[in-house]
């Protein structure tokens, strides 16, 4: 299957960066060199890379960032040709920048069988201009639809299938006290990015969000974006959970109103599935939580198989680092990424390699259910949307952020929002 181009240099933005020097970074060490987070599942990839150096008798030195120190510093290092050897990134419009800058170097021939083994939805993040720049890491997060099978019982209604179906629903529990169709944490923003992921995808495919990721101009004034804004402020009014904006995904109050009955439905990350296992075992255990994919919306121009979420991070390779330590990330990321002990440390876990040879392994897991579910939904999807706030060009975040904000708070119109966005 020929791969999808998916990103193209030259159009993005272009950011400037500081270019004092940081320390302990790839260019002109000896010894290879890779940045990772912290928390989460990232001691794993350090165990990882630090039995890769203990089976190769190489040497990739590794230092642990919190997140955002993390965004800040690896731009500042990437700009002034002190990267790490391998950069790790979330793909899209950072990807671009190093591209563009030539800070990266093509994988191209030096990702062994991680070419055939990576679904393509996935894959196709990392390219450019049909050139491999980035390949996966570790887990795929793809936004689900979660739901409470009793409160769907209670009020006679089914699974969404079509965005009618939608309709329906808020329109069945519009005069219940108590229960609402959506929870959402409006409070916490982010999670409203899922809404408008979707709805846009669906209403006019990936294109659209592809022409803002790649800069062109005017691409945020597109008819698919305000529907999806338009639609997002009328699911405020009658859709979404009651004061929405006073609800904390940090304190996974969206998970608990599902839980508790409040909501019939959570459109959140994979990841949500663990926190409602974990922090509200009772519901978990009742057979009333299930999952399903985000409806289809009818005349829509987007393929229904598309999902949205965080395919994963990515590995790229320093152009300034030295053909030694390049030749050391070549070696770990074609001989050694997603290595059989990974793999199964990730799937005990309850997190999903992003890999179509894995079905027999999912099969006896604690988590079998929702794994097989999510390996089917990212291995049929035609195209996986990276979350918008890590695909736009890093310059464009905060103001994307503030300006959903804005929409969620009824203090802006979705014509305001685009016109804000096309001028930064």
């Amino acid at each position: 299957m020929p791969r999808t181009l998916t990103l193209r240099a030259g159009t993005a933005g272009i950011a400037s960066f500081s270019l004092f020097a940081l320390a302990a970074c790839g260019g002109g060490d000896e010894e290879a060199s890779a940045w990772i987070l912290t928390g989460g599942g990232w001691p794993a990839i350090e165990e990882d890379l630090e039995r890769f150096n203990e089976d190769r008798e190489a040497e990739i030195d590794v230092e642990a960032l919190e997140n955002d120190a993390y965004k800040q510093q690896i731009r500042t290092a990437v700009g002034s040709g002190d990267a790490p050897t391998m950069i790790m990134s979330w793909t899209g419009g950072a990807l671009l920048e190093y591209v563009e800058q030539d800070r990266i170097i093509p994988l191209d021939g030096n990702t062994g069988e991680l070419d055939d083994r990576v679904y393509e939805s996935v894959w196709q993040n990392g390219v450019v201009d049909d050139s491999v720049y980035a390949v996966p890491l570790n887990d795929v997060q793809p936004v689900v639809m979660y739901y409470n099978q009793e409160v769907l019982d209670e009020h006679d209604l089914s699974l969404p299938e079509t965005w009618s179906d939608v309709e329906d629903i808020i329109d069945a529990l519009g005069d219940v006290e108590d229960v609402d169709a959506f929870s959402l944490a409006g409070g916490s923003v982010w999670p409203a990015f899922m809404w408008l992921a979707y709805l846009t995808d669906r209403h006019g495919g990936e294109e659209v969000f592809q022409a803002v990721v790649e800069g062109e101009e005017g691409a945020w004034d597109h008819e698919s974006i305000i529907w999806a804004l338009e639609t997002m402020q009328d699911l405020g009014d009658a859709g979404f959970i009651r004061d929405y904006n006073a609800v904390d995904a940090g304190q996974n109050e969206d998970a608990q109103l599902l839980a508790d009955g409040r909501a019939a439905f959570l459109l959140q990350g994979s990841w949500v599935y663990a926190t409602i296992n974990q922090d509200f075992p009772e519901f978990a255990d009742s057979g009333n939580f299930g999952f399903t994919e985000f409806p289809v919306l009818e005349e829509g121009a987007g393929d229904p198989s598309n999902i949205v979420g965080n395919p994963a991070n990515f590995w790229s390779v320093s152009a300034d680092a030295t053909e030694q330590e390049q030749e050391v990330a070549f070696d770990y990321i074609s001989e050694h990424l997603y290595n059989d002990q990974a793999v199964d440390e990730m799937l005990e876990a309850g997190s999903l390699p992003p890999l179509n040879d894995i079905g027999d392994r999912i099969e006896g897991s604690e988590a079998e259910e929702f794994l097989s579910f999510a390996d089917e939904l990212v291995g049929s999807a035609n195209h996986f949307q990276l979350s918008w706030d890590q695909a736009i060009s890093p310059s464009e975040e905060q103001a994307f952020g503030d300006n959903v904000a804005a929409i969620l708070q009824g203090n802006m119109t979705p014509q305001e929002f685009v016109d804000s966005m096309n001028s930064q």
